[in-house]
């Protein structure tokens, strides 16, 4: 069965990485570090004696990336939300990023707000867990921020699906983990050459996840990040990345 468990999952891996797009000539490649805290949890606390509440859900996260061969500050990420349990595995909601970007992600730093919602969901199966998280982001940009346009709203949908396959042969708190998250840019700016309507970038990321107790899992891995440049001057990007996040579920 385990052997079966494995087969499956090398071919979803292999799946994702013949689904990136092939970098062309000009690509610009980097190696980068993320670090990151994923935290969500329900607002039953605050009344024991009301059940409805556990429906009630809040998310916060934080991540720090550095590029430029893991040399230098490339991109933060804050992104607080709450959210409502429709069933007990979809939750919907809505929430406020700030993302403050530098080099190699941009010629010159800048300051992105974003406005997101989503819907996620999640699901155990004999060979393991899948999840899925859709998302649509509102992003505004200061005025630092390369050629936005003078509509500087960018409106972008995001995919991600996830596979965690259990490993108990080895530790029965190993997973094996894949997943991809596929972004779509909605419309374009007044300057296509900083946001363009269609194929953003894709990320595909391969990795183990251990979870340390009933609160929180530790994942790690390589994560290979393309981003789509067609009407700008600035080469398309193929990111290598190595990743370190905690997830805490409470």
């Amino acid at each position: 069965m385990f052997k079966k468990i494995n087969i499956f999952a090398i071919l979803i891996v292999l799946g994702f990485v013949i689904s990136n797009p092939a970098a062309a000539d000009a690509t610009a490649e980097d190696f980068q570090v993320w670090g990151g805290v994923f935290s969500q949890g329900n607002f039953g606390f605050v009344n024991p004696n009301n059940p409805d509440l556990k429906k009630f859900r809040w998310w916060m996260e934080g991540q720090g990336r550095f590029g430029n061969d893991a040399t230098q500050f490339t991109q933060s990420l804050i992104r607080p939300g709450v959210g409502y349990a429709l069933t007990d595995k979809v939750v919907v909601w809505a929430g406020y990023a700030w993302a403050p970007t530098a080099e190699p992600l941009a010629a010159r730093p800048f300051n992105e707000h974003r406005i997101w919602q989503q819907v996620t969901w999640g699901d155990n199966f004999s060979f393991g867990r899948l999840s899925a998280r859709s998302r649509f982001e509102q992003r505004f940009f200061d005025h630092n921020a390369a050629n936005p346009g003078n509509d500087d709203v960018g409106h972008r949908f995001r995919q991600l699906v996830k596979l965690a396959v259990p490993m108990p042969s080895i530790n029965e708190n190993l997973s094996f983990i894949v997943q991809s998250e596929l972004f779509i840019a909605m419309n374009s700016v007044d300057n296509p050459a900083f946001i363009s309507r269609g194929y953003d970038q894709n990320r595909a990321f391969v990795g183990l996840g251990y979870k340390v107790n009933q609160y929180a899992t530790v994942e790690v891995g390589y994560m290979n990040q393309f981003i789509n440049r067609p009407h700008s001057a600035r080469p398309d990007q193929m990111m290598h990345n190595f990743i370190a996040s905690l997830f805490l579920n409470f």
